[in-house]
């Protein structure tokens, strides 16, 4: 959880989203929208603006994207 409320994750490296995308937890539930997207090319990270009311809930669990 960064600082001005964004979530950070680390990409599989064999994924490709965009910016923009929506992204679920585990019960299919929106969580956010994709906002950035950057760092190494072999191991990238995201940045998800939240849509939930406890973001911190998400520490530690795998999202999936559309």
């Amino acid at each position: 959880m960064a600082k001005n409320g964004k979530l950070i994750l680390r990409l599989n490296s064999d994924t490709n989203l965009k910016i923009g995308e929506r992204v679920f937890n585990s019960k299919l539930r929106e969580v956010g929208k994709i906002q950035d997207i950057f760092g190494p090319v072999n191991s990238p990270y995201i940045s998800i603006t939240p849509k939930i009311s406890d973001p911190l809930s998400l520490v530690g669990k795998v999202v999936y994207s559309e």
